[in-house]
């Protein structure tokens, strides 16, 4: 035994029984061991020696250089052992030999092992170590699939490999999800979802839902919704079946263009098989959002058209467009809102969150831009100044930015952004430099409201004239207002809260522009400065803020034809300094400050359920931005956000 070269990573374990000579030793292996190495040595070979003697059965230890041979066992790994045994297999399997099971599907018939079956498949497990008959059946045959699939499936358990085109995906998929192979399976769906395409998301989508593929059922729809016009002129969307019509019509995330393209769409579908699909047309009209269309065309193409003259329910909902558009058209805020006349995300605008400070205390240039339908905010041009505490309000399809301060001085200057060419431009400066100003539009003009400097808070109102480009000033407000906010609501002006010097303000007043007049309106039920404040279905809400130094978690709205403050849900956590804004619906604060860190969260607030949920947070942590929506497809703005927000948000860091 002393002449044996092991493995140099193995110990092997094995008994002596018998009393003959050992053969010849072998040169050493090893260099010469230390005086007390040799001692150890020495004992051993004793022990070795003593373990020959007739009768005598004793455990020999051999081991690698620096084990301890005063152990008996030692656990061994061969590390490509299981490695051997697939290659094993897998030449069993091409051969034909040890094969214990032969799988017919189709005309093909395929000798393998019930073993490496057993292992990849639940299907098999079960029918294996079950009591069936197929269990002991030496012949099993496999129904209703495709046996080229199957060759390739057993293939797979023996190699770990399957080649998917998009001619074999399909039955390789069926096959997969009835034997219970669920890697090929999610494999196949990962291709299929890789391959999908306006000419056939809706097979793939049906093919998911037969095969209660959930996850791909999920993309396919995904899919078919973004790419809603396209998949319309294929031929797959003409004998498209009605459930899955009506469910994607009727969801938010469908991009078009606008509501006239649905119920166009709507009525091709319909037309295309008249005498079978008439009788869905008033559940289809349902899940257009006629109030959101044009007047001219509710009137003249949907009011008139022969099939909805003929339906009722189809009359009631042309009437119920009619009644919405005459309550939006005289400022009217009685009607009950409901979703469809929220308009879907596609075509519901975006919000800009211009300018504002954060951590560093150094003001933004950073404009940042939101895109409900991806939920997603990207960073736009950035203006040419610094602002923080700025006036910004979106007018003339363009967006306005006015005052507030550069981190050295308040500005007085304003510019504007057009989206058509993606600049800032410069326009004619205010009269007063100032921050924590708020901006309102009436009938193209821009207001500047209040705001303050290092040493006064302003009573100040100016009017700006975009075909002038000049400013003027109006009738001062009745009480001085810093951190102010305002809205415009039925060709009037709000200003709600902000602080007078001293403390934070309950008190809020409304201007008139034709008689050039403050009044006072009810008191909030909170002091409020620096509070979000927008308009959404005739009411003002108002969020956030700070109650002196303590930033504010509570809401409430004002109801102008009440006169009255009504409290609603609270925010998830405390918004000073908060951006507001309603886009599609639904009221989005945007940061702020929670008395400890800036805010770079957002979460949105729904009426009809009278609760927030988070959404896509802004880049940039950042309190007193400006904050408007802005009626324009994000598809006509350019994403500056590799371009222009790097540098920025690094220097901020």
């Amino acid at each position: 035994m002393s002449g044996y070269n092991p493995r140099p990573d193995a110990i092997i374990t094995s008994v002596s029984s018998t009393s003959s000579p050992s053969p010849s030793p072998s040169p050493p292996l090893i260099p010469p061991m230390s005086s007390n190495t040799s001692k150890r040595s020495h004992e051993s070979h004793s022990a070795t020696r003593s373990a020959r003697k007739p009768g005598i059965k004793r455990a020999v230890t051999i081991g690698t250089v620096g084990s301890d041979i005063s152990s008996t066992e030692q656990e061994i790994q061969i590390m490509d052992h299981y490695k051997t045994n697939s290659k094993m297999m897998l030449e069993f399997f091409k051969n034909g030999q040890l094969c214990d099971v032969e799988i017919k599907a189709g005309n093909k018939c395929i000798k393998c092992h019930r073993t490496v079956l057993a292992c990849v498949s639940m299907y098999f497990r079960a029918m294996f170590l079950s009591e069936m008959a197929e269990s002991k059946q030496s012949v099993i045959i496999i129904k209703d699939i495709d046996e080229d699939a199957m060759e390739k499936l057993i293939n797979f358990a023996y190699t770990s490999k399957i080649k998917l085109t998009v001619n074999n995906v399909q039955p390789i998929l069926y096959a997969a999800s009835i034997l219970q192979i669920e890697k090929v399976a999610e494999a196949s769906c990962e291709f299929m979802r890789i391959h999908l395409h306006p000419t056939n998301c809706i097979g793939v989508r049906e093919f998911a839902e037969q095969h209660n593929r959930t996850s791909l059922m999920k993309v396919a729809e995904d899919f078919i919704c973004e790419n809603f016009l396209e998949v319309t002129k294929t031929q797959e969307f003409k004998t498209m079946p009605y459930d899955l019509f009506k469910k994607i019509i009727g969801s938010d995330n469908l991009n078009v263009n606008s509501e006239v393209e649905v119920h166009e769409v709507v009525m091709n579908w319909v037309r295309e098989d008249l005498k079978n699909r008439k009788e869905y047309l008033a559940v289809l009209m349902l899940k257009v959002k006629l109030p959101l269309v044009p007047t001219s065309y509710l009137m003249e193409n949907v009011a008139t058209d022969e099939l909805v003259r003929k339906d009722f329910d189809c009359r009631d909902l042309v009437d119920e467009a009619k009644h919405y558009q005459m309550c939006q058209a005289s400022l009217v805020s009685e009607m009950k809102i409901t979703e469809r006349m929220r308009p879907r995300k596609s075509y519901a605008g975006v919000i800009f969150c211009v300018g504002g400070r954060g951590a560093s205390g150094d003001p933004f240039k950073s404009i940042e831009c939101y895109d409900p339908h991806k939920n997603k905010w990207f960073m736009t041009a950035e203006m040419t100044s610094k602002r923080r505490h700025v006036g910004v309000c979106a007018s003339n399809g363009l967006l306005y930015a006015v005052g507030g301060h550069d981190g050295e001085e308040h500005l007085n200057t304003a510019e504007r952004f057009d989206p058509k060419t993606n600049k800032w431009t410069p326009i004619l400066s205010m009269g007063t430099k100032r921050r924590g100003l708020a901006l309102g539009c009436i009938g193209g003009a821009i207001y500047a409201v209040g705001g303050l400097d290092d040493n006064t808070c302003f009573t100040t109102l100016e009017r700006y004239d975009h075909t002038a480009d000049s400013w003027c000033y109006m009738a001062p407000m009745n009480m001085p207002r810093g951190g102010v906010g305002v809205a415009t609501l039925k060709g009037q002006l709000y200003a709600i809260g902000g602080n007078d010097g001293s403390s934070s303000l309950e008190k809020c007043e409304r201007y008139d522009p034709y008689v050039n007049k403050w009044t006072q309106i009810a008191v909030m039920n909170k002091r409020r400065a620096g509070a979000g404040v927008c308009v959404l279905d005739g009411m003002i809400y108002v969020v956030g803020g700070f109650d002196d130094n303590s930033p504010l978690d509570s809401c409430e709205k004002y109801d102008a034809q009440k006169d009255e403050w009504i409290f609603f849900s609270s925010m998830s956590c405390c918004r000073g300094g908060v951006g507001l804004a309603a886009l599609g619906g639904l009221i989005y604060a945007v940061g702020g400050h929670d008395g400890y860190n800036y805010l770079n969260s957002v979460e949105a607030y729904d009426p009809l359920t009278d609760s927030w949920s988070p959404v896509k947070g802004i880049k940039e942590s950042r309190a007193g931005a400006g904050m408007t929506y802005f009626d324009i497809n994000p598809k006509l703005l350019k994403d500056c956000s590799d371009a222009d927000f790097t540098a920025e948000s690094l220097a901020h860091v």
